[in-house]
């Protein structure tokens, strides 16, 4: 499982460096107040991947957190609860005893 998690990393990181390499052109983004940013396009599509991912990533997180934050309490909460004593074993049926023979 380990190999494959790591080929799938090389595998997204040699993307976005073919990607960087085949689109290293200079981008202009116009910003509020007549303010402009000259960057590079590779540097711009990643930081928008970001924007996009990070949020969703941490609400994940939190979401998994609280799952399993809220199944280790009811099972601790079901392994110290007091269960009824089980019945006793019914006993053997009236009128009949060892003894006869028909």
């Amino acid at each position: 499982m380990r190999f494959l998690k790591t080929l799938i990393w090389v595998t997204v990181i040699v993307g976005l460096i073919v990607f960087a390499t085949n689109n290293w052109v200079p981008v202009s983004i116009s910003l509020w107040g007549g303010m402009r940013l000259d960057t590079k396009l590779p540097a711009l599509v990643i930081a928008a991947l970001l924007i996009g991912f990070l949020p969703l990533y941490s609400i994940h997180r939190t979401m998994m957190w609280r799952m399993k934050r809220r199944i280790l309490t009811l099972e601790s909460s079901q392994r110290t609860a007091t269960f009824p004593p089980p019945p006793p074993p019914a006993g053997p049926k009236p009128g009949y005893t060892s003894g006869d023979a028909a």
